[in-house]
């Protein structure tokens, strides 16, 4: 199984980014997903689920901002990052629900 994250960057404060997570080697689509994210010196932490039929939540820090969203045909789960803040910079993970793989994480950086 693979989890191939990318979309990460540096932005300034008030940008936007668009981050992908490709699944490869299992069945995508019977998989709720989830993206988390960890900033240096912090626990890692849920940021966006999405379940199988396409139900969202959102930590409360981002709600608003942030929006999860899935493509079955093309095995990929999406987080669309509006009005990014300093305090969102870290490495974001995806993760499917319910196994125990990771993806390799991809750096968002946010500048004020």
């Amino acid at each position: 199984v693979q989890l191939q994250a990318s979309g990460g960057g540096s932005v300034q404060a008030g940008g936007s980014l668009k981050l992908s997570c490709k699944v490869i080697g299992m069945n995508f689509s019977i998989y709720g997903m989830d993206w988390y994210r960890q900033a240096p010196g912090k626990e890692r932490e849920m940021v966006a689920t999405i379940a199988v039929r396409g139900t969202q939540n959102y930590a409360d820090s981002v709600k608003g901002r942030f929006t999860i969203s899935r493509d079955n045909a093309r095995r990929t789960a999406y987080l669309q990052m509006n009005s990014l803040k300093p305090e969102d910079t870290a490495f974001y993970f995806c993760h499917p629900q319910t196994t125990a793989y990771w993806g390799q994480g991809t750096l968002v950086t946010v500048s004020s």
